[in-house]
Protein backbone atom coordinates (compact mmCIF):
# COMPACT_ATOMS: atom_id res chain seq x y z
CA UNK A 1 0.00 0.00 0.00
CA UNK A 2 1.56 3.48 -0.80
CA UNK A 3 1.02 6.86 -0.14
CA UNK A 4 2.38 9.55 -3.32
CA UNK A 5 2.80 13.34 -3.02
CA UNK A 6 4.09 14.37 -6.41
CA UNK A 7 3.22 17.29 -8.91
CA UNK A 8 0.14 15.08 -9.52
CA UNK A 9 -1.42 16.12 -6.24
CA UNK A 10 -1.23 13.54 -3.38
CA UNK A 11 -2.21 10.11 -4.12
CA UNK A 12 -2.55 6.84 -1.77
CA UNK A 13 -4.47 3.62 -1.28
CA UNK A 14 -7.69 4.02 1.50
CA UNK A 15 -6.76 2.23 4.87
CA UNK A 16 -4.38 0.89 6.06
CA UNK A 17 -1.65 3.21 8.77
CA UNK A 18 -1.16 6.74 8.71
CA UNK A 19 1.63 8.20 6.81
CA UNK A 20 1.87 5.30 4.88
CA UNK A 21 -1.46 5.26 2.94
CA UNK A 22 -4.60 8.00 2.41
CA UNK A 23 -5.91 7.52 5.53
CA UNK A 24 -8.04 10.51 7.59
CA UNK A 25 -5.69 12.23 9.11
CA UNK A 26 -3.64 12.01 6.07
CA UNK A 27 -6.55 13.78 4.24
CA UNK A 28 -6.78 16.46 6.55
CA UNK A 29 -3.29 17.09 7.47
CA UNK A 30 -2.53 17.85 3.15
CA UNK A 31 -5.94 19.79 3.08
CA UNK A 32 -4.73 21.88 5.96
CA UNK A 33 -1.54 22.57 4.27
CA UNK A 34 -2.56 23.47 1.00
CA UNK A 35 -5.39 26.12 2.68
CA UNK A 36 -2.82 27.87 4.05
CA UNK A 37 -0.65 27.87 0.77
CA UNK A 38 -3.92 29.55 -0.70
CA UNK A 39 -4.39 31.51 2.16
CA UNK A 40 -0.79 32.99 2.05
CA UNK A 41 -1.32 33.82 -1.57
CA UNK A 42 -4.23 36.07 -0.70
CA UNK A 43 -3.15 37.84 2.77
CA UNK A 44 -6.46 38.90 5.01
CA UNK A 45 -8.78 37.43 2.45
CA UNK A 46 -11.78 35.03 3.09
CA UNK A 47 -11.27 32.08 0.64
CA UNK A 48 -13.54 30.24 -1.07
CA UNK A 49 -12.38 26.67 -2.72
CA UNK A 50 -14.64 24.44 -4.95
CA UNK A 51 -14.64 20.80 -4.01
CA UNK A 52 -15.32 18.19 -6.59
CA UNK A 53 -15.04 14.17 -6.89
CA UNK A 54 -15.00 11.39 -9.33
CA UNK A 55 -17.52 8.56 -8.15
CA UNK A 56 -15.01 5.82 -6.91
CA UNK A 57 -16.21 4.24 -3.54
CA UNK A 58 -14.21 6.24 -1.29
CA UNK A 59 -14.92 9.35 -2.84
CA UNK A 60 -17.97 10.37 -0.14
CA UNK A 61 -15.77 9.64 2.76
CA UNK A 62 -12.52 11.89 1.68
CA UNK A 63 -14.99 14.14 -0.12
CA UNK A 64 -16.43 15.01 3.63
CA UNK A 65 -13.50 15.14 5.90
CA UNK A 66 -11.80 17.43 3.11
CA UNK A 67 -14.79 20.01 3.01
CA UNK A 68 -15.10 19.68 7.10
CA UNK A 69 -11.13 20.86 6.61
CA UNK A 70 -11.30 23.23 4.91
CA UNK A 71 -14.36 24.91 6.87
CA UNK A 72 -12.14 24.35 10.12
CA UNK A 73 -9.47 26.36 8.25
CA UNK A 74 -11.70 29.32 7.84
CA UNK A 75 -12.43 28.79 4.22
CA UNK A 76 -15.82 28.66 2.43
CA UNK A 77 -16.92 25.67 0.13
CA UNK A 78 -18.17 25.32 -3.09
CA UNK A 79 -19.18 21.79 -3.75
CA UNK A 80 -19.89 20.51 -7.30
CA UNK A 81 -20.45 17.09 -5.82
CA UNK A 82 -20.09 14.21 -8.62
CA UNK A 83 -17.72 16.37 -11.35
CA UNK A 84 -15.20 15.28 -13.75
CA UNK A 85 -11.55 16.83 -13.28
CA UNK A 86 -12.07 19.23 -16.05
CA UNK A 87 -15.23 20.13 -14.88
CA UNK A 88 -14.12 21.11 -11.39
CA UNK A 89 -11.56 23.66 -12.39
CA UNK A 90 -13.76 25.06 -15.23
CA UNK A 91 -16.07 25.95 -12.23
CA UNK A 92 -13.13 27.42 -10.21
CA UNK A 93 -12.97 29.44 -13.24
CA UNK A 94 -16.59 30.04 -13.24
CA UNK A 95 -16.90 30.78 -9.49
CA UNK A 96 -13.91 33.43 -9.42
CA UNK A 97 -12.82 30.92 -6.65
CA UNK A 98 -9.74 31.28 -4.55
CA UNK A 99 -8.13 27.53 -5.34
CA UNK A 100 -10.21 24.07 -5.59
CA UNK A 101 -9.68 20.35 -4.35
CA UNK A 102 -10.90 17.28 -6.98
CA UNK A 103 -10.82 14.16 -5.05
CA UNK A 104 -9.78 11.47 -7.45
CA UNK A 105 -7.24 8.80 -8.52
CA UNK A 106 -7.65 9.40 -12.24
CA UNK A 107 -6.82 6.12 -13.94
CA UNK A 108 -5.92 4.05 -10.68
CA UNK A 109 -8.21 0.92 -9.64
CA UNK A 110 -10.56 1.66 -7.12
CA UNK A 111 -8.80 1.22 -3.35
CA UNK A 112 -6.78 4.60 -4.63
CA UNK A 113 -7.70 8.13 -4.24
CA UNK A 114 -6.35 11.43 -4.20
CA UNK A 115 -6.52 15.49 -3.64
CA UNK A 116 -5.48 17.09 -7.02
CA UNK A 117 -4.85 20.44 -6.01
CA UNK A 118 -6.02 23.79 -8.08
CA UNK A 119 -4.73 27.09 -7.73
CA UNK A 120 -7.22 30.44 -8.39
CA UNK A 121 -6.95 29.37 -12.48
CA UNK A 122 -8.49 26.37 -12.17
CA UNK A 123 -4.99 24.82 -13.00
CA UNK A 124 -2.87 22.17 -10.81
CA UNK A 125 0.19 23.91 -8.94
CA UNK A 126 3.46 24.38 -9.77
CA UNK A 127 6.13 22.12 -8.54
CA UNK A 128 7.32 24.57 -6.38
CA UNK A 129 3.71 25.33 -4.91
CA UNK A 130 3.48 21.50 -4.90
CA UNK A 131 6.47 21.05 -2.66
CA UNK A 132 5.37 24.18 -0.16
CA UNK A 133 2.20 21.81 0.52
CA UNK A 134 4.24 18.98 1.42
CA UNK A 135 7.00 21.36 3.53
CA UNK A 136 3.99 22.58 5.67
CA UNK A 137 1.90 19.23 5.86
CA UNK A 138 4.80 18.36 8.50
CA UNK A 139 4.39 21.51 10.80
CA UNK A 140 2.75 20.85 13.10
CA UNK A 141 2.35 24.72 15.38
CA UNK A 142 -0.78 25.50 13.20
CA UNK A 143 -4.08 27.00 14.78
CA UNK A 144 -6.90 26.48 13.48
CA UNK A 145 -9.48 29.62 13.43
CA UNK A 146 -11.57 29.99 16.19
CA UNK A 147 -15.39 29.22 15.86
CA UNK A 148 -16.45 33.05 14.53
CA UNK A 149 -14.26 32.37 12.23
CA UNK A 150 -14.76 29.16 10.35
CA UNK A 151 -15.92 28.83 6.94
CA UNK A 152 -19.62 27.71 5.89
CA UNK A 153 -21.04 25.79 2.65
CA UNK A 154 -21.87 28.46 0.11
CA UNK A 155 -23.24 25.84 -2.43
CA UNK A 156 -24.36 22.61 -3.30
CA UNK A 157 -25.00 22.56 -6.91
CA UNK A 158 -24.20 20.16 -9.95
CA UNK A 159 -22.14 21.81 -12.75
CA UNK A 160 -21.77 19.23 -15.11
CA UNK A 161 -24.27 21.10 -17.09
CA UNK A 162 -22.89 23.89 -16.97
CA UNK A 163 -19.56 22.68 -18.27
CA UNK A 164 -21.21 20.74 -21.09
CA UNK A 165 -22.68 24.32 -22.00
CA UNK A 166 -19.36 26.07 -21.98
CA UNK A 167 -17.78 23.60 -24.28
CA UNK A 168 -20.79 23.64 -26.68
CA UNK A 169 -20.15 27.39 -27.08
CA UNK A 170 -16.83 27.32 -28.16
CA UNK A 171 -16.44 28.72 -31.76
CA UNK A 172 -15.06 25.57 -33.32
CA UNK A 173 -17.39 23.53 -31.54
CA UNK A 174 -20.34 23.33 -34.58
CA UNK A 175 -23.19 21.62 -32.86
CA UNK A 176 -25.36 21.56 -36.32
CA UNK A 177 -22.26 19.64 -38.14
CA UNK A 178 -22.57 17.17 -35.94
CA UNK A 179 -25.73 16.48 -35.24
CA UNK A 180 -26.25 16.70 -39.28
CA UNK A 181 -24.09 13.51 -39.11
CA UNK A 182 -27.06 11.33 -36.79
CA UNK A 183 -23.50 9.55 -35.28
CA UNK A 184 -24.36 6.33 -33.27
CA UNK A 185 -21.67 6.32 -30.31
CA UNK A 186 -21.12 3.77 -27.92
CA UNK A 187 -19.91 5.12 -24.29
CA UNK A 188 -17.85 3.79 -21.97
CA UNK A 189 -17.36 5.41 -18.69
CA UNK A 190 -16.25 2.92 -16.26
CA UNK A 191 -18.95 3.56 -13.71
CA UNK A 192 -18.05 6.48 -12.63
CA UNK A 193 -18.82 10.24 -13.39
CA UNK A 194 -17.98 10.06 -16.96
CA UNK A 195 -21.08 8.39 -17.04
CA UNK A 196 -23.32 11.37 -15.51
CA UNK A 197 -21.49 13.87 -18.59
CA UNK A 198 -20.42 11.90 -21.35
CA UNK A 199 -24.01 10.77 -22.76
CA UNK A 200 -26.06 14.09 -21.93
CA UNK A 201 -23.13 16.02 -23.76
CA UNK A 202 -23.49 13.05 -26.66
CA UNK A 203 -27.41 13.85 -27.05
CA UNK A 204 -26.59 17.53 -27.00
CA UNK A 205 -24.85 16.83 -30.13
CA UNK A 206 -27.72 14.86 -31.85
CA UNK A 207 -25.91 11.35 -31.09
CA UNK A 208 -27.44 8.34 -30.75
CA UNK A 209 -25.87 6.58 -27.48
CA UNK A 210 -25.52 3.47 -26.54
CA UNK A 211 -24.32 3.66 -22.93
CA UNK A 212 -21.95 1.23 -21.25
CA UNK A 213 -20.46 0.93 -17.61
CA UNK A 214 -22.18 4.45 -17.38
CA UNK A 215 -24.01 3.88 -13.89
CA UNK A 216 -21.91 5.96 -11.58
CA UNK A 217 -21.35 3.59 -9.09
CA UNK A 218 -17.73 3.55 -8.52
CA UNK A 219 -17.24 -0.27 -9.27
CA UNK A 220 -14.77 -0.11 -11.96
CA UNK A 221 -16.16 -2.42 -14.61
CA UNK A 222 -12.58 -3.02 -15.91
CA UNK A 223 -9.10 -1.68 -15.35
CA UNK A 224 -10.05 1.86 -15.66
CA UNK A 225 -7.14 2.65 -17.90
CA UNK A 226 -8.40 3.29 -20.97
CA UNK A 227 -5.48 0.80 -22.59
CA UNK A 228 -6.44 -0.86 -25.58
CA UNK A 229 -6.30 -4.36 -23.69
CA UNK A 230 -9.03 -2.98 -21.08
CA UNK A 231 -11.42 -2.17 -23.96
CA UNK A 232 -11.97 -5.86 -25.96
CA UNK A 233 -15.91 -5.13 -24.85
CA UNK A 234 -16.77 -1.81 -26.30
CA UNK A 235 -14.89 -2.99 -29.53
CA UNK A 236 -17.81 -6.12 -29.44
CA UNK A 237 -20.53 -3.35 -28.50
CA UNK A 238 -19.64 -1.35 -31.42
CA UNK A 239 -19.53 -3.61 -34.17
CA UNK A 240 -23.09 -5.56 -32.75
CA UNK A 241 -24.58 -2.28 -32.43
CA UNK A 242 -23.35 -0.89 -35.95
CA UNK A 243 -22.03 2.15 -34.11
CA UNK A 244 -20.07 5.00 -35.77
CA UNK A 245 -17.58 4.77 -33.11
CA UNK A 246 -17.05 4.13 -29.68
CA UNK A 247 -15.64 6.94 -26.79
CA UNK A 248 -14.18 5.74 -23.13
CA UNK A 249 -13.05 7.97 -20.83
CA UNK A 250 -11.33 7.46 -17.58
CA UNK A 251 -12.83 8.21 -14.14
CA UNK A 252 -12.44 11.53 -14.12
CA UNK A 253 -12.93 11.89 -17.45
CA UNK A 254 -9.64 13.52 -18.20
CA UNK A 255 -8.34 11.36 -20.65
CA UNK A 256 -10.05 10.70 -23.75
CA UNK A 257 -10.00 7.37 -26.33
CA UNK A 258 -11.92 6.62 -29.64
CA UNK A 259 -12.41 3.43 -30.87
CA UNK A 260 -13.40 2.90 -34.62
CA UNK A 261 -16.87 1.41 -36.44
CA UNK A 262 -14.97 -1.44 -36.84
CA UNK A 263 -14.26 -2.31 -32.99
CA UNK A 264 -10.30 -1.42 -33.93
CA UNK A 265 -8.67 1.38 -31.75
CA UNK A 266 -8.01 4.54 -33.03
CA UNK A 267 -5.56 4.73 -30.59
CA UNK A 268 -5.65 7.49 -27.51
CA UNK A 269 -2.22 8.89 -28.68
CA UNK A 270 -4.07 10.07 -31.95
CA UNK A 271 -6.67 11.71 -29.50
CA UNK A 272 -4.81 14.68 -29.78
CA UNK A 273 -3.62 14.70 -33.04
CA UNK A 274 -6.51 14.58 -34.65
CA UNK A 275 -7.82 17.05 -32.27
CA UNK A 276 -4.75 19.14 -33.06
CA UNK A 277 -5.53 18.56 -36.86
CA UNK A 278 -8.57 20.37 -36.48
CA UNK A 279 -7.67 23.11 -34.50
CA UNK A 280 -4.52 23.96 -36.90
CA UNK A 281 -6.47 23.64 -40.00
CA UNK A 282 -8.62 26.92 -38.27
CA UNK A 283 -6.53 28.43 -35.94
CA UNK A 284 -2.43 28.80 -37.17
CA UNK A 285 -0.36 28.58 -34.33
CA UNK A 286 2.03 26.03 -32.34
CA UNK A 287 1.41 22.52 -30.26
CA UNK A 288 3.18 21.14 -27.46
CA UNK A 289 3.18 17.32 -25.66
CA UNK A 290 5.09 15.75 -23.20
CA UNK A 291 8.34 13.30 -23.72
CA UNK A 292 5.99 10.28 -23.68
CA UNK A 293 3.38 11.45 -26.34
CA UNK A 294 3.96 10.38 -29.85
CA UNK A 295 5.90 11.73 -33.09
CA UNK A 296 2.78 12.05 -35.26
CA UNK A 297 1.82 15.09 -33.42
CA UNK A 298 5.02 16.89 -34.53
CA UNK A 299 4.44 15.42 -37.81
CA UNK A 300 1.09 16.56 -38.13
CA UNK A 301 1.89 20.25 -36.93
CA UNK A 302 4.53 20.10 -39.71
CA UNK A 303 2.05 20.11 -42.20
CA UNK A 304 1.12 23.15 -41.56
CA UNK A 305 4.51 25.03 -41.68
CA UNK A 306 3.93 25.45 -37.25
CA UNK A 307 6.52 24.15 -34.65
CA UNK A 308 5.85 21.25 -32.19
CA UNK A 309 7.48 21.39 -28.53
CA UNK A 310 8.10 19.12 -25.69
CA UNK A 311 7.48 19.21 -22.08
CA UNK A 312 7.91 17.12 -19.33
CA UNK A 313 5.28 14.56 -18.03
CA UNK A 314 2.67 15.99 -15.88
CA UNK A 315 -0.15 18.56 -16.95
CA UNK A 316 1.50 21.55 -15.29
CA UNK A 317 4.40 20.88 -16.68
CA UNK A 318 2.75 20.87 -20.44
CA UNK A 319 0.56 23.65 -19.51
CA UNK A 320 3.41 25.61 -18.58
CA UNK A 321 5.08 25.02 -21.61
CA UNK A 322 2.21 26.02 -23.87
CA UNK A 323 1.87 29.59 -22.07
CA UNK A 324 5.33 30.00 -22.79
CA UNK A 325 5.31 29.26 -26.51
CA UNK A 326 1.53 30.51 -27.14
CA UNK A 327 0.11 27.10 -28.49
CA UNK A 328 -3.07 26.44 -29.72
CA UNK A 329 -3.68 23.03 -28.44
CA UNK A 330 -1.53 20.94 -26.79
CA UNK A 331 -2.00 18.08 -23.89
CA UNK A 332 -0.62 14.40 -23.47
CA UNK A 333 -0.42 11.18 -25.65
CA UNK A 334 -2.67 9.04 -22.65
CA UNK A 335 -5.86 10.96 -24.61
CA UNK A 336 -5.36 14.43 -22.65
CA UNK A 337 -6.70 17.45 -24.80
CA UNK A 338 -6.16 20.78 -23.88
CA UNK A 339 -7.62 23.38 -25.65
CA UNK A 340 -6.46 27.20 -24.16
CA UNK A 341 -9.50 28.53 -26.04
CA UNK A 342 -11.76 27.13 -23.08
CA UNK A 343 -9.55 26.56 -20.36
CA UNK A 344 -5.80 25.05 -19.35
CA UNK A 345 -6.60 21.45 -17.93
CA UNK A 346 -7.31 18.08 -20.03
CA UNK A 347 -10.96 17.91 -20.59
CA UNK A 348 -12.37 14.68 -22.73
CA UNK A 349 -15.68 16.81 -22.76
CA UNK A 350 -13.48 19.41 -25.10
CA UNK A 351 -11.91 17.12 -26.74
CA UNK A 352 -14.81 15.03 -27.72
CA UNK A 353 -17.22 17.95 -29.39
CA UNK A 354 -13.71 19.15 -31.17
CA UNK A 355 -13.28 15.59 -32.43
CA UNK A 356 -17.31 14.78 -33.61
CA UNK A 357 -17.07 17.96 -35.04
CA UNK A 358 -13.66 17.44 -36.95
CA UNK A 359 -15.50 13.71 -38.19
CA UNK A 360 -18.88 15.00 -38.97
CA UNK A 361 -16.92 17.64 -41.34
CA UNK A 362 -14.74 15.38 -42.87
CA UNK A 363 -17.54 13.09 -43.58
CA UNK A 364 -15.02 10.45 -43.07
CA UNK A 365 -15.37 7.19 -40.86
CA UNK A 366 -13.36 6.28 -38.02
CA UNK A 367 -10.70 4.33 -39.92
CA UNK A 368 -10.67 6.50 -42.85
CA UNK A 369 -9.52 9.81 -40.68
CA UNK A 370 -7.34 7.18 -39.02
CA UNK A 371 -5.31 6.46 -42.33
CA UNK A 372 -4.27 9.83 -42.81
CA UNK A 373 -2.05 10.10 -39.84
CA UNK A 374 1.61 8.57 -40.18
CA UNK A 375 1.60 5.02 -38.49
CA UNK A 376 3.47 4.58 -35.36
CA UNK A 377 3.38 2.21 -32.72
CA UNK A 378 3.40 2.56 -29.17
CA UNK A 379 4.34 -0.13 -25.92
CA UNK A 380 4.15 1.50 -23.15
CA UNK A 381 5.82 -0.87 -20.57
CA UNK A 382 6.49 -0.67 -16.62
CA UNK A 383 8.79 -2.34 -14.22
CA UNK A 384 7.87 -2.45 -10.03
CA UNK A 385 9.86 0.00 -7.74
CA UNK A 386 12.01 -2.45 -5.47
CA UNK A 387 14.45 -1.33 -2.86
CA UNK A 388 16.75 -3.13 -5.35
CA UNK A 389 16.29 -0.39 -8.57
CA UNK A 390 18.37 2.70 -7.57
CA UNK A 391 16.43 4.49 -10.21
CA UNK A 392 18.57 7.78 -10.33
CA UNK A 393 21.20 5.16 -11.04
CA UNK A 394 19.53 3.53 -13.55
CA UNK A 395 18.96 7.08 -15.66
CA UNK A 396 22.43 8.42 -15.06
CA UNK A 397 23.83 4.78 -16.63
CA UNK A 398 21.13 4.64 -19.46
CA UNK A 399 22.11 8.32 -20.27
CA UNK A 400 25.50 7.50 -20.20
CA UNK A 401 25.74 4.17 -22.63
CA UNK A 402 23.69 6.73 -25.32
CA UNK A 403 25.45 9.80 -25.00
CA UNK A 404 25.95 9.44 -29.04
CA UNK A 405 22.05 9.66 -30.00
CA UNK A 406 19.60 12.41 -29.20
CA UNK A 407 19.12 12.51 -25.56
CA UNK A 408 16.42 14.70 -23.40
CA UNK A 409 17.14 14.40 -19.95
CA UNK A 410 14.51 16.73 -18.34
CA UNK A 411 12.25 14.28 -17.16
CA UNK A 412 13.90 11.03 -17.13
CA UNK A 413 16.09 9.84 -19.72
CA UNK A 414 14.53 10.27 -23.79
CA UNK A 415 16.63 8.81 -26.16
CA UNK A 416 15.56 9.66 -29.85
CA UNK A 417 16.92 7.17 -32.32
CA UNK A 418 16.28 7.95 -36.20
CA UNK A 419 13.47 5.75 -36.37
CA UNK A 420 11.82 4.93 -32.98
CA UNK A 421 12.40 6.24 -29.70
CA UNK A 422 12.50 4.86 -25.77
CA UNK A 423 11.66 7.23 -22.22
CA UNK A 424 12.37 5.98 -19.10
CA UNK A 425 11.01 7.77 -16.25
CA UNK A 426 9.80 7.35 -12.69
CA UNK A 427 6.11 7.46 -12.34
CA UNK A 428 4.52 10.61 -10.52
CA UNK A 429 1.25 7.80 -9.56
CA UNK A 430 2.76 5.36 -9.04
CA UNK A 431 5.09 3.34 -7.38
CA UNK A 432 7.01 1.94 -10.75
CA UNK A 433 9.47 3.01 -13.27
CA UNK A 434 7.53 3.92 -17.32
CA UNK A 435 9.52 2.39 -20.21
CA UNK A 436 7.70 3.81 -23.28
CA UNK A 437 8.47 3.26 -26.67
CA UNK A 438 7.39 4.15 -29.72
CA UNK A 439 8.54 2.57 -33.26
CA UNK A 440 6.69 1.79 -37.28
CA UNK A 441 5.75 -1.38 -36.17
CA UNK A 442 4.17 -2.99 -32.91
CA UNK A 443 7.01 -5.57 -32.75
CA UNK A 444 9.64 -3.40 -32.99
CA UNK A 445 8.02 -1.12 -30.29
CA UNK A 446 7.59 -4.28 -28.40
CA UNK A 447 11.57 -5.14 -28.53
CA UNK A 448 12.98 -1.87 -28.13
CA UNK A 449 11.08 -1.75 -24.57
CA UNK A 450 12.32 -5.37 -23.72
CA UNK A 451 16.06 -4.37 -24.70
CA UNK A 452 15.66 -1.97 -22.50
CA UNK A 453 13.66 -3.74 -19.67
CA UNK A 454 16.85 -6.48 -19.76
CA UNK A 455 19.57 -3.31 -19.34
CA UNK A 456 17.69 -2.06 -16.47
CA UNK A 457 17.58 -4.96 -14.15
CA UNK A 458 21.45 -5.55 -15.75
CA UNK A 459 22.25 -2.50 -14.35
CA UNK A 460 20.24 -3.22 -10.95
CA UNK A 461 21.81 -7.00 -10.75
CA UNK A 462 18.27 -8.22 -11.11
Amino acid sequence: MTLIKSISGIRGTIGGPTGENLTPPDVVKFTTAYVRLIAQRNPGKKLTIVVGRDARISGEMVSNLVEGTLLACGADVINVGLCTTPGTEMAVITYKADGGIIITASHNPRQWNALKLLNASGEFLSDVEGKQVLAMSEEEDYAYPAIDEIGRVLSREDFNDRHIGQVLALPLVDAEAVRARKFKVVVDAVNSVGGIVMPKLLRELGCEVVELNCEPTGEFAHNPEPLPENLTEISQVIVREKADLGIVVDPDVDRLAFVSEDGSMFVEEYTLVAVADYILANTPGDTVSNLSSSRALRDVTARYGRNYYASAVGEVNVTTKMKEVGAVIGGEGNGGVIYPELHYGRDALVGTALFLTFLAKKGMTMTQLRATYPSYFSSKNKIQLTPAIDVDKVLREVKAKYAGEQVNDIDGVKIDFAENWVHLRKSNTEPIIRVYTEAKSMEEADALAQRFIGEIKEICNL
